[in-house]
């Protein structure tokens, strides 16, 4: 079983933060920011471990806008960086106040997209002291999917569940256990009104192009969830996040069923026409009449609505139900799962690394008994020469193992090179529950087990964003070359080894599978290595 190989506890990165001696032990607090393409929103959580759930303390949003983007290069804009910037800086000083164990940012379609995102999330390290992961499409629905789950039962029945963003569009069927199909599409309310909306209200000519834009981007997601749906099912359909909640209050209160919340709140398509028919025909002055509205939501409203109503039509749905929770609650139920805060309900999400990694493995026929061995190794040299070949705090471990099982993908495609092709295929696949960054890390760890070392010019190495990811990079490859050394026949001899390490020294015992069985092959191949590794590290390895 993996927990035999693996920490059991895998982390999300966030800030921790140091409570001093007055913290209530009993008590835990969690923040999470979503910096989105319209909004950054947070939400400080307490745990109750006892009902394996949480109640929201606090939730505040500011309207960043991140997705107006520059027009002629696509990059973030150094007004809208400054926004995020003091927005991140109050959020940070709230998190503290509420004293929270952890703080986790994640950051979504527009920083993904900028050319300078990576630049951007720096910055907010350098200036405010703070870590964000950039998440992919398909992370983004998996963490949407978990935040609707922990507050709407689910049942028997499939969900198909809706997040219109500023920037993208999830589309995610799922059940209560897991997500069947996760789709994300780079359509969005900012996105449309930024790049096809001059005047408003629009034209009946712009409204049919922006319905047959939405219908043709829509169609993939569409397709690939709907043949995930079993003959005889029914999925409810689910929508979340700004828009949806947005069109739900004004019918609510169009209705007179004015709504203190809106989960669970259902809207029928009849409704919804209705309210689309009327919002079109207005200018975003008149639509910020409207109540429930703001300034800049009556901006965006008419695509965000527009992209609701043509997928209802295109799923056939008569009805909607909506959903008050989404990335940011997710990333509280993510959390949870890796902390062992949820030990029954959501177990299978919890093991959500292993489960994908395993998952891109088996995909690329990688020879399972090998990359467990090698995996297992990786683990050892890890463990034991902690100090010494590596002073990683514990991230590496993870990213180590993941490596160690699809190093060999590549053989898929070519022998020759083939830890080029494993990178391109890690960093190409999907890898659900890590960031970005550590996607991009596990490739490269994978891409440099073998000749040689990184250099500036190579992709995979231009590609990690900081010193320390190179630092660990590094590290984590050298350890995995000499776990590869030890993989040279199709059926591994060895059966463990043994390592003792201490005072830039370490010594390696290989043991047989059957004692006496001749392991020269594997010790010449690993001391190849241990030269190689020495002009690196000032450290003497030997075998005994």
């Amino acid at each position: 079983m993996l927990g035999d190989t693996i920490n059991n506890s895998f982390q999300r990165k966030s800030h921790e933060f140091d409570l001093g001696e007055n913290q209530d032990s009993q008590l835990c607090r969690i923040a999470t920011i979503d910096i989105g393409t319209n909004s950054t929103h947070l939400l400080i959580a307490k745990l109750e471990p006892n009902l394996n759930t949480f109640s929201i303390e606090l939730a505040e949003k500011s309207t960043t806008r991140l997705g107006e983007r520059d027009p002629g290069t696509g990059e973030l804009t150094s007004l809208a960086m400054n926004r995020a910037f003091s927005t991140l800086k109050r959020f940070k000083d709230l998190s503290e106040s509420y004293k929270v164990e952890s703080l986790i940012i994640a950051a979504t379609s527009a920083v993904r997209e900028a050319p300078n995102g990576r630049i951007f999330i720096s910055e907010i390290k350098k200036k405010i002291g703070l870590d964000v992961e950039l998440i992919s499409g398909a992370e983004e629905a998996r963490l949407i999917y978990l935040g609707v789950l922990s507050e709407m039962q689910f049942g028997n029945k499939p969900h198909l569940v809706l997040d219109i963003g500023g920037g993208s569009t999830e589309l995610i069927l799922a059940d209560r256990s897991e997500a069947r199909a996760l789709t994300s599409t780079k359509i969005g309310a900012v996105r449309l009104q930024r790049e096809f909306i001059k005047k408003d209200p629009i034209s009946p000519q712009n409204e049919l192009f922006l319905r047959s834009f939405i219908r043709g981007s829509m169609e993939s997601a569409i397709d690939k969830v709907t043949k995930r749906i079993e003959v005889g099912e029914e999925p409810v359909l689910v929508a979340t996040s700004g828009t949806a909640l947005a069109i739900g209050a004004l019918i609510s209160n169009k209705e007179n069923h004015i709504q203190s919340k809106l989960q669970g709140y259902k809207i029928t398509k009849n409704n919804l026409d209705n309210i689309v028919n009327q919002l079109i025909k207005m200018t975003p002055s008149e639509r910020s009449q409207l109540s429930s509205l703001s300034e800049r939501r009556s901006e965006i409203i008419v695509p965000g609505a527009l992209i609701l109503q043509t997928i209802m039509t295109m799923v056939n749905a008569n009805e909607i139900v909506l959903s008050e929770r989404a990335l940011r609650e997710g990333l509280v139920v993510d959390w949870m799962c890796r902390n062992n805060y949820l030990k029954d309900k959501l177990s299978f999400q919890g093991s959500i690394r292993e489960r994908t990694v395993l998952h891109q493995s088996r995909r690329f026929g990688v020879n399972s008994k090998r990359s467990k061995k090698v995996s297992e190794f990786a683990l050892t040299f890890y463990d034991q020469t902690k100090g010494i070949l590596h002073n990683d705090n514990g991230e590496g471990r993870e990213l180590l193992w993941a490596a160690a099982k699809l190093h060999a993908c590549g053989k898929h495609i070519n022998i020759s090179s083939y830890h080029k092709h494993s990178w391109y295929l890690i960093r190409h696949g999907e890898l659900l529950g890590y960031s970005q960054a550590e996607h991009l890390m596990v490739a490269a760890i994978a891409r440099y087990h073998r000749k040689s070392f990184p250099k500036k010019r190579h992709e995979s190495w231009q590609l990690l964003s900081d010193e320390s990811q190179k630092i660990l990079v590094t590290d984590m490859s050298l350890l995995l070359r000499l776990s590869c050394s030890l993989d040279r026949r199709p059926e591994p001899l060895i059966s463990k080894i043994v390592i003792e390490a201490s005072n830039k020294k370490v010594y390696t015992e290989l043991i047989p599978n059957d004692l006496g069985r001749n392991l020269d092959l594997e010790k010449w191949s690993l001391s190849k290595e241990i030269q190689l590794v020495k002009k690196i590290k000032d450290v003497d390895i030997n075998i005994i």
